[in-house]
């Protein structure tokens, strides 16, 4: 049972290909050498091809300045033993001259044995020039070989010479094998310079940056955990610059969890406590309903709703402190009366910080009564802590306006003030626990909490605008209820 509960290790492929080394440097030096000897490959054969075309334009040239032996020769004829010196000096064995259509044996050399192949210099295909070099190499040097090419001395349509290719061959191989050794050479070199460059201006860098995720990964408090920036300005400095947001990103997570987990633990122990303490003061909510004073019988039921909802709170905290909210239940809500309600919850008053409410006595939001006194009352409260917070530097009273908007399909309430504005520095973190409180005794919690009760009924909570003005917070709900119904008082009936 213990292997089950184990956690499985992701397994390796057992079957490999071939073998590829796992460091980055490793493939780096041996994809740079390859790349090198391939295109050294591909050079290779028009560098041979151009090498035996010259020779063999070399010996053509060599033969054609033999045959003009024979124009100073009496009948332009050549004795055998001058015809041999000629044609040993030029390293050709037979030469030819067509003119005008005649063809004519300049030079005769000894009887051939086998026919030559052709190679006509003056019209040959891309392809065949690439591959004679390698057919040459492939006959082994016992072959002869015919070659046709435009004369350069003589006016003549074309010299055609006949040479035994053994001194091609061997000149064509000892080229060959200096053309590998320059291209394993520079392979070599280049592989080692790109090697070294790779591994200082990248291999390096992200070696550094991985080892610091490795040890981030281990102990996210330890110093040496965190990347150093280098100060590029390239892909690597990016890439280092993300890396330390995030590891920063992470902390505050970390962090926050921590003091969740520190809250939740707290809140569990005297969460049985607290839900005795507000029984004992629903009780006695009731016994002062039953004395029957005017004054108690009309704070009363306020008094009732804040008790309610304290008790509905405490019985929703989980163990680790976060409370576990219900799906809201929406309804039609008259927003003029709850937002009468949750300003006097958050202490608003004409004597200190005053509501401005500009919302009709007949609009309805579709949202949970209890969810949206709460998001109202952490709005009004975040105001009012601001404005009470500015002092004397504050001009004119302060105020909390309260606007409503209806925007197709959904329903828009902007709750704002003429307070200091919140700081640029807060606002990346102002809708995250124990990140976004600007006061010095804010925990970070009353915008966290909101937007998540805004979130649940399907619509959202931002901050539209902040400024040296003020601040407005703009709630987000879904839906568009029909305004309710305007209540006629009866007339009384004369006695």
């Amino acid at each position: 049972m213990a292997d089950d509960q184990s956690p499985q290790k992701p397994q390796r492929s057992r079957h490999r290909r071939f073998f590829w080394p796992g460091g980055l440097s490793a493939r780096l030096l041996i994809l740079t050498v390859l790349f090198v000897v391939f295109a050294g490959m591909l050079v290779l054969p028009p560098t041979l091809a151009a090498f035996e075309e010259q020779w063999l334009l070399d010996r053509v040239r060599a033969a054609e300045l033999a045959s003009l032996a024979t124009d100073v020769a009496p009948d332009r004829v050549v004795s055998d033993q001058v015809a041999g010196q000629l044609t040993d000096a030029a390293g050709v064995q037979w030469v030819a001259i067509q003119s005008e259509g005649m063809r004519r044996l300049v030079l005769r050399g000894p009887h051939l044995a086998r026919a030559p192949y052709l190679v006509d210099l003056r019209h040959q295909a891309p392809g065949s020039w690439l591959a004679a070099p390698f057919q040459t190499l492939m006959g082994g040097g016992e072959r002869m070989v015919r070659v046709v090419a435009e004369p350069r001395f003589r006016k003549a349509d074309f010299i055609e010479i006949v040479a035994p290719d053994a001194e091609l061959y061997r000149k064509l191989r000892a080229y060959l094998v200096r053309l590998l050794g320059i291209t394993a050479f520079v392979s070599a070199i280049a592989g080692g310079l790109v090697y070294l460059s790779l591994n200082i201006f990248l291999v390096a860098p992200m070696q550094r940056i991985t080892r610091a995720m490795e040890r981030f990964r281990a102990d996210p408090e330890d110093p040496r955990a965190r990347v150093e920036l280098s100060g590029r300005r390239d892909e690597v400095g990016r890439a280092e610059i993300e890396l330390a947001r995030m590891q920063a990103d992470l902390r505050v997570a970390l962090n926050s969890r921590a003091r969740l987990a520190a809250l939740g633990e707290a809140v569990a122990k005297i969460n049985h406590d607290l839900r005795n303490m507000l029984t004992s003061a629903q009780i006695a909510s009731e016994r002062l309903a039953a004395l029957g004073d005017p004054k108690v019988s009309e704070a009363l039921p306020r008094l009732e709703r804040a008790l309610d909802r304290a008790v509905k709170l405490a019985s929703g905290v989980l163990a680790y402190g976060k409370t576990q909210e219900p799906a809201p239940e929406a309804r039609p809500v008259p927003l003029a009366d709850a937002v009468e309600a949750a300003a006097e919850e958050a202490r608003l008053s004409p004597e200190g910080v005053r509501l401005n409410s500009h919302i009709g006595a007949r609009v309805q939001v579709l949202a949970d009564p209890d969810q949206l006194h709460r998001i109202l009352v952490n709005l009004m409260r975040n105001a009012r802590e601001a404005i009470e917070q500015q002092g004397a530097g504050r001009r004119g009273a302060g105020e909390v306006k309260v606007g409503f908007e209806q925007a197709g399909e959904m329903s828009l309430v902007r709750v704002g003030d003429n307070g200091p504005g919140v700081p640029e520095r807060a606002r990346e973190r102002l809708f995250q626990p124990f990140s976004g409180s600007n006061r010095p005794n804010g925990a970070g919690l009353g915008l966290a909490i909101a937007r998540e009760l805004a979130q649940g009924h399907g619509g959202d909570l931002v901050l539209a605008a902040t400024g040296p003005e003020g601040t407005t917070f703009e709630l987000r709900l879904p839906g568009a209820p029909e305004p309710r119904p305007v209540q006629r008082r009866r007339a009384k009936k004369p006695a």
